[in-house]
């Protein structure tokens, strides 16, 4: 009976009568060890007699070891691989070493558990327990996590119980602290009704509330010192636990030993292992009866985890090691787990045990799990005999600790292979490696210093690796919105004298194409960029980073359909292959593509998707360019309290890392709010506000250039420098529908009629073709307003109508209002209510689902494009027939869904 906890049983309650009705949900119980968070999983269990099950946990032996832990949860489900589309069900099958890996990116075995998980609750609901989640392999913990994030309708709970040390990525939390007085003193009379009254006192106190403390603490012979001493409770009940241990034969104490060594509690291998000791069955009865250990079927196991812990500490050094010895003799058909007993084992250095982790290593790099790499090659290093070796696998230490996301860990590493990697090699890699782990710590100007000085140092000797360190500083001064710094590092490039053998010549232009628009402008840098476009469009799926390359500099030159065509087709491979950590940044493409071809419910589809994938993947540098997009978004469709909100998030993203694409977008963002208002002062501050910082170098600058025109036009002031920027760039883009928006401004600062009118007549014809509604429809709208106050009211009323029909479409509800207002003063009387456009009720993803459907996708195919299971689908598509007014998936083929 389960004493205190009534508001977390029945939070757990309500995950499984929801997952009984068809929803999903996640719950990470927190707390210190001992506080309850096993008791609550087996509450669940208990709960939950109806529901299909599957256990996990993690295992402290086995942290290291990657899918470890994703292994012996969904051991039992092997049989069930097959129902998964194929390249889920390949990279799962990889994960768990059962087929060569095809991937190394680790979230597409995400996506192959979630389909799994709802594949298993097709039938009744699913419960999914997986305690001590703070051991957890790190490529478990992603994969369940991304799992976890994208459950909905399938009928499943999944619970973690986790220490501190769990990074539960945004799932909900359930904390647990100490029992009340009550509560605990009602678990001391259970578990010990004898107890006097002072020492019943004194052990509620020093429990603090923790259930195990109160259940374990009376056992003691007494209670030494040392509880009165300021250790930990953890500590305190370990030290408790040792005691026990000590009162135990040294045969039972052996035995508790190798139960704590043997990876996943085989008992087979427990009492094999005992007996190569010599230790007879009756050792482990005997640990079995002191309630430490508990034998269940073949598998043996700790009370607790702090028991281990204790079982550990009192052995020997020697002793351990000849238990990782036998163990590995043991374990010859599992070469992971037999690879970290053979290192365990070794008393010093051992170049075969060395090799064999740094095989393991390449595989847990083949499977994206490189944080278990990192681990392998560090510990090859420390039994490595010569100083090469040594050197060699550190460093490959710190590249995978880099790319696991841990940069403190791997400074470390690479301290410490300083000196032991051949000059050469240090000088091409290290300064790479360094400035990497530079930007993830916060520091990206650091890292441009350390980027610049690697190349100084190498140019003499590799001049490709001077390069690539050169484009990766441009590259990092671009996001930095560091002109100064991307200029030195093309003036650096260009004095290379790269060849096209050096294979980096793409690179080279694209970090040139960039420093030119700053120093010469557009005129010379559009051409440049042009080229590199159309290189980029004929890349083979291949080269991923080069299409992505070329998309960008297809926004730079106003190309916006090249940009979404290459983007597209790029997120296409990566939908298809599982690639989920490469499609963040594509997002980033298509959402700005999509505002500027004026479609604005794609692009809010498009940045949320991006946005949910940059916290599912653990990229958090683009979330503020989702943020800011979508509030751009908001802010033409005039909500304020979205704008605003959205606005600030992206702006704490740069603070924190310095990236001003996303700063850009919501500063420009606030702008657009405050122009489709009328707050014509606010704008022009806000603008040049952000013309005075590290914005006025991002491409934005110049396509917000037409809202600080419109803005000062309305005040009657000058606009000189805005036209500027803005004629320049649209002269060399060559696009109709720039230099109609070049023609509208030019319109608007016109204080002659005759020559405005001819300017608006311009735009509008170069609109005619441009497929840019919302620029034309800005266009329409100032220009029937000049109309209507010139009196030209008939001919007004046909460009306010062609406004308001756009801006209704667009939903962009400030600008439909004045281009109503306009028309009515213009004389229009027969003006109703615009009604609402069914496609802007639909959600983002509920958006997605739908047009995968009518285009005759089935539920399970459109869930493996979005990384979502069949019932999630399902269930937005019974969200959304209503809002479509339709019943059946034969009706979305004829509706209109652009």
């Amino acid at each position: 009976m389960l004493r205190g906890r009534e508001s977390d049983q029945k939070a757990i309650d309500v995950l499984l009568d929801q997952a009984r009705g068809g929803r999903s949900g996640v719950l990470v119980i927190k707390g210190e060890p001992g506080i309850g968070k096993t008791s609550l999983l087996a509450y669940a269990e208990e709960r939950a007699r109806d529901m299909e099950m599957l256990r996990g946990l993690g295992i402290e032996t086995e942290a290291d070891i990657p899918f470890a832990s994703l292994h012996l949860l969904l051991r039992h489900l092997l049989d069930r691989f097959g129902a998964l589309p194929e390249p889920q069900a390949a990279a799962l099958a990889g994960a768990m070493g059962l087929a060569p890996t095809r991937t190394d990116d680790q979230f597409h075995v995400g996506v192959a558990v979630l389909s799994l998980l709802a594949e298993v609750a097709e039938d009744r609901p699913l419960l999914c327990l997986v305690d001590d989640a703070h051991w957890l392999d790190q490529a478990s913990a992603r994969a369940l996590r991304f799992a976890a994030h994208r459950l909905h309708a399938e009928g499943v709970v999944m619970l973690f119980g986790a220490r501190e040390g769990f990074d539960p990525a945004g799932l909900p939390e359930l904390r647990l602290t100490g029992l009340d007085d009550e509560s605990a003193a009602q678990v001391l009379a259970d578990a010990a009704p004898t107890l006097t009254g002072p020492m019943r006192v004194r052990i509620i106190q020093e429990s603090a509330g923790n259930p195990l403390a109160l259940l374990e603490l009376p056992r003691a012979a007494e209670l030494p010192a040392y509880d009165h001493s300021p250790l930990p409770l953890p500590e305190r009940l370990r030290l408790a636990y040792a005691a026990r241990i000590g009162r135990l034969p040294q045969d039972a104490q052996t035995a508790l030993l190798v139960t704590a060594l043997a990876d996943g509690g085989d008992l087979n291998v427990v009492t094999t292992a005992c007996a190569e000791l010599g230790i007879e069955p009756a050792a482990l009865a005997a640990a079995e009866r002191s309630g430490l250990v508990r034998i269940a079927g073949r598998h043996v196991g700790f009370a607790h985890p702090l028991m281990r812990a204790a079982a550990f500490q009192l052995s020997t050094y020697d002793l351990r090691s000849q238990v990782h010895a036998i163990l590995a003799g043991l374990l010859r058909g599992r070469p992971d787990r037999r690879t970290w007993h053979l290192a365990a084992a070794a008393t010093g250095p051992d170049e075969t045990a060395a090799r064999a982790l740094e095989e393991m290593a390449q595989r847990a790099r083949d499977r994206g799990a490189n944080v278990s790499a990192s681990a392998a090659f560090e510990r090859a290093a420390e039994l490595s005999e010569d100083r090469e070796p040594k050197g060699r696998r550190l460093l490959s230490a710190a590249v995978d600790a880099t790319e696991g996301g841990q940069p403190q860990r791997a400074q470390r590493l690479i301290e410490a292979a300083t000196g032991l990697v051949p000059d050469a090699s240090a000088r091409t890699t290290f300064p790479t490696l360094r400035a990497r782990i530079a930007s993830a710590q916060g520091a990206p100007h650091l890292a441009h210093e350390l980027l610049l000085k690697g190349a100084a140092d190498v140019a003499g000797d590799d001049r490709a690796a001077a390069g690539l360190m050169l484009v990766e500083a441009a590259r990092n001064a671009n996001r930095l919105g560091d002109a100064d710094g991307l200029v030195e590092a093309a003036a650096r490039l260009r004095a290379l004298d790269l060849r096209p053998e050096d294979d980096v010549d793409l690179a080279r232009q694209a970090a040139l194409g960039m420093a030119t628009l700053l120093t010469e402008g557009p005129a010379a840098a559009l051409p440049i960029m042009r080229e590199l476009v159309t290189r980029g469009s004929r890349i083979t799926s291949e080269m991923h980073s080069r299409r992505i390359n070329a998309s960008y500099f297809a926004l730079q030159i106003g190309d916006f359909q090249a940009a979404w065509e290459i983007a597209r087709a790029a997120a296409d491979e990566c939908r298809a292959n599982g690639e989920v950590s490469k499609l963040a940044v594509l997002h980033i493409t298509l959402a700005t593509s999509e505002i500027f071809l004026g479609r604005f419910t794609d692009a809010t589809a498009t940045a949320s998707e991006g946005l949910q994938l940059t916290a599912e993947t653990g990229r958090p540098s683009r979330a503020g360019c989702m943020q800011g997009m979508l509030a751009w978004i908001a802010a033409a469709r005039g909500d304020a309290d979205r704008c605003a909100e959205l606005a600030a998030a992206s702006q704490e993203h740069y603070d924190a890392n310095g990236i001003v694409n996303g700063l850009a977008w919501a500063q420009w963002a606030q702008a657009l709010l405050d122009l489709g208002q009328g707050r014509y002062a606010e704008v022009l501050d806000r603008l040049e506000g952000a013309m005075a910082g590290p914005v006025r170098h991002q491409f934005q600058a110049v396509h917000f250039a037409p809202d600080q025109i419109e803005a000062a036009a309305r005040l009657g002031l000058p606009a000189d420098q805005p036209l500027r920027r803005y004629e320049a760039w649209a002269a060399a883009s060559g696009l109709d529908w720039a230099e109609a928006v070049a023609y509208r401004c030019r319109a608007l600062l016109e204080p002659d009629g005759e020559r405005a009118h001819d300017h608006f007549c311009t735009a509008v014809r170069l609109h005619a073709t441009s497929g840019r509604p919302w620029d034309s429809a800005r266009t329409a709208l100032v220009y029937g307003e000049r109309l209507r106050r010139e009196r030209q009211k008939s001919a007004a009323r046909l460009h306010l109508r062609a406004a308001l029909e756009t801006f209704q479409r667009l939903d962009a509800r400030p600008w439909t209002d004045r281009a109503r207002n306009e028309l009515r003063a213009a004389g229009d009387t027969s003006l109703s209510a615009a009604g609402t456009d069914s496609l802007s009720t639909l959600s983002p993803q509920e958006l997605q689902i739908v047009r995968l459907a009518a285009a005759g996708r089935t539920n399970k195919e459109i869930g493996a494009q979005l990384f979502l299971s069949p019932k999630t689908v399902s269930y937005h598509l019974y969200r959304a027939f209503p809002k479509l007014n339709v019943t059946s998936r034969a009706q979305l083929a004829g509706l209109d869904l652009t």
